[in-house]
């Protein structure tokens, strides 16, 4: 038995125990006993993935197991990736959750469901047969959809949430069941080996159909541009600890159903899919983060950076893909190692903000960050928590986004003088949108950071605000030191993910060695986040001691501010979450099309004198302006149209299956 086999048993067993005592276990004690047992859950989980990406494999054929299919489970090194950061972020969340749960949760139901969902995002990644892996991708979105449905007796937002999440992602799954049963129909029988072995013979248009409803379906779960409306609804509306598991690990599977299909089973396939994936990645991470930048719902705000930075992994997937196509498979490894790298990036730092945004939301009862502010002195470590995330998050040394960013760029970079016509055009539009994300990133947490923590409280419940219990603060803590490790020492999970970049591109060749130091394969270029963070703080420090020492004032005095008579300066004159971002609206006017309306009431006396002034901005998604409302309209019509269908009559139901069932053998014998 080695460690994948025994990490796998446990969670196995420690989820499903935990599941069963959420259900028997009285209310003080349910939310210790789930939040214990999924942690073990987790932790197990990660365990088996990181032995997994260290070359220890196992499987198991059970072909009786499920009708038809069966269940074939197997960990490779790829899947052993996604496993362990799936596992990690689950032992976070659930240790947040035990604090987080005994004040936000009211059934029993959803905390058992927890570690059901913990145990099907761990499975995910090792399904090895088409049937089973539809079955466990299914469990998964039931599991999370319940969850997102906690508190739907509470607020009606959240059945709302739960029904565009619900739709998004069976439409989804039909996408994906379409596309992975013509790929069988293909093959010996429904299992990746045969598949593998199939891909070498299948038609090109087959193979073009596999892959484009692959790519709608996984992209929907990764929640890249247009599919990605659920997200900014059902991760604010969930428990604060599901929606770090959602955001942080569970779109993490639809970037490994695109990676699994896309590159391992179907072999990398035609140049033109890569650049699909890039442009779309391009265009998810550009308007994800603006987006966010117009936000001012914290939770929101972070399920809009999710888009973002599932876009950004998708333009390392796509110019990985070119490369590969074009014959530079090193290159390709080193995008690849970028896009996986980010992946475990985005699961710390996104596990931190989302478990942070839950401590203010806990404190407070609100998201708006412009009903924010002051949090600084009544929650401190959860200000800490929340800026150490906001820095990992924006890509600016020693963020822990810097990493994978600049492994990402380095790729497009050095791929242009190698690159053909159409990847000569992509691949400079793909190094803007990287900067542009990159600095668009760090003013959308400057404006949640500032304006939520360090400004003058706006609220009572903001200056009144505790700071949270234990556990969740630990759970916290757990998700800052992966982010700092991650940030300072990439070069200790670096040369596991390179191994399978290089394997995913044909390649023995490392894309990046070194533990302190990064240094690019075949390509000039090199980095030491630690050396590099080493020298920010000594500089910040020499700054503070030049300036110590060169002070020949006085000592100072407290003295009132000048306020030019008005009196002191309240929270009302300082900006707001709102006001912050105006400037760069009016930047991308075109782009977010924000929606503003001015109404101004008169006295009944004059109309020369204004009674009050009502402003109203908001800045609704486009895309769902664009094309889910006028779909959703059209949609209600058809309904209401089908209503004079349904008379009461069973006569008339009777002919219409009579009719229906000789038209559709009509149709038969004239295809045949």
């Amino acid at each position: 038995m080695n460690l994948v086999q025994l990490g796998l048993g446990v969670a196995a067993g420690a989820g499903v125990t935990s599941a069963v005592l959420g259900l028997l276990v009285p209310r003080p004690a349910r939310a210790a006993a789930v939040g214990v047992g999924s942690a073990v859950t987790g932790a197990a989980g990660a365990l088996a993935g990181a032995a997994a990406m260290t070359g220890q494999t196992w499987s198991i054929a059970a072909p009786n197991l499920l009708p038809i299919s069966g269940v074939y489970l197997q960990v490779d090194a790829l899947g052993g990736l996604f496993l362990a950061v799936a596992g990690a972020v689950a032992t976070v969340a659930a240790i947040y959750g035990i604090g987080y749960s005994r004040h936000h949760a009211d059934t029993r139901a959803p905390q058992s469901m927890f570690p059901l969902f913990v145990l099907t995002l761990l499975v995910v990644p090792i399904a090895a047969s088409v049937g089973t892996f539809l079955v466990c991708w299914e469990l998964m979105a039931l599991a999370s959809l319940v969850l997102v449905l906690t508190e739907h007796r509470r607020r009606p937002e959240v059945a709302e949430a739960g029904r565009w999440y619900a739709i998004m992602t069976h439409l989804g799954f039909i996408a994906i069941l379409i596309g992975l049963l013509v790929f069988t129909a293909h093959a010996f029988d429904d299992t990746f080996p045969a598949l593998r072995t199939a891909a070498a013979t299948l038609p090109p248009g087959v193979a073009n159909v596999v892959f484009l409803m692959v790519l709608v379906g996984f992209g929907s779960k990764a929640g890249i541009l247009p599919l990605h409306a659920w997200l900014p609804r059902a991760h604010p509306e969930a428990p604060s600890h599901v929606s770090a598991l959602m955001s942080a690990a569970m779109v993490n599977a639809g970037v490994y159903g695109i990676v699994r299909v896309g590159v391992d089973l179907l072999g990398g396939g035609s140049r033109w899919w890569w650049l699909v994936v890039l442009l779309l990645g391009a265009l998810s991470a550009v308007y994800g983060i603006l987006q966010a930048a117009m936000s001012t719902d914290v939770k929101r705000l972070l399920g809009y950076s999710t888009t973002e930075n599932m876009g950004l992994v998708l333009v390392g997937i796509g110019a990985s893909g070119l490369f590969a196509d074009a014959g530079h498979p090193v290159l390709a490894a080193l995008a690849m190692a970028a896009a996986l790298l980010h992946v475990c990036n985005h699961a710390a730092f996104k596990t931190l903000l989302f478990l942070a945004a839950g401590s203010v939301l806990h404190a407070t009862g609100t998201r708006d960050l412009d009903a924010l502010g002051g949090l600084r002195r009544g929650m401190p470590a959860t200000t800490a928590a929340f800026g150490l995330g906001a820095l990992a998050a924006s890509a600016l040394p020693p963020g822990t986004a810097f990493v994978s960013e600049w492994l990402l760029l380095q790729s497009l970079i050095q791929g242009l003088p190698n690159a053909g016509v159409a990847t000569s055009i992509v691949l400079p539009v793909a190094v803007a949108a990287v900067a542009l994300t990159a600095g668009l990133a760090v003013a959308t947490f400057v404006k949640a950071f500032g304006v939520g923590f360090l400004a003058r409280p706006r609220s009572s419940a903001a200056q009144r605000a505790p700071e949270s219990p234990a556990t969740m603060l630990a759970g916290m803590g757990l998700a800052g030191a992966a982010c700092v490790g991650l940030a300072l020492v990439p070069g200790s999970v670096l040369p596991l993910i390179g191994r399978i970049a290089g394997g995913l591109a044909g390649t023995t060749t490392a894309p990046a060695t070194g533990a302190l130091t990064i240094e690019l394969a075949h390509v000039p270029g090199s980095l030491s986040p630690f050396l590099l963070t080493v020298a920010l703080l000594g500089a910040c420090v020499l700054v503070v001691v030049a300036l110590r020492v060169a002070a020949t004032r006085p000592r100072r005095q407290e003295a009132r501010l000048w306020d030019c008579g008005a009196g002191p300066m309240s929270s009302r004159m300082e900006y707001t979450a709102t006001s912050f971002a105006e400037p760069l609206q009016r930047v991308f006017d075109n782009v977010v099309q924000p929606v503003q309306d001015v109404d101004v009431t008169h006295y009944r006396e004059s109309r020369y004198l204004v009674q009050a002034v009502e402003y109203r901005r908001e800045v609704p998604d486009r895309i769902e302006r664009r094309l889910y409302e006028p779909l959703l309209l059209g949609m209600a019509r058809w309904g209401r149209a089908g209503r004079r269908l349904a008379t009461g009559s069973v006569h008339r139901y009777l002919g219409y299956g009579f009719y229906t069932l000789c038209a559709l053998l009509i149709a038969l014998v004239v295809m045949k």
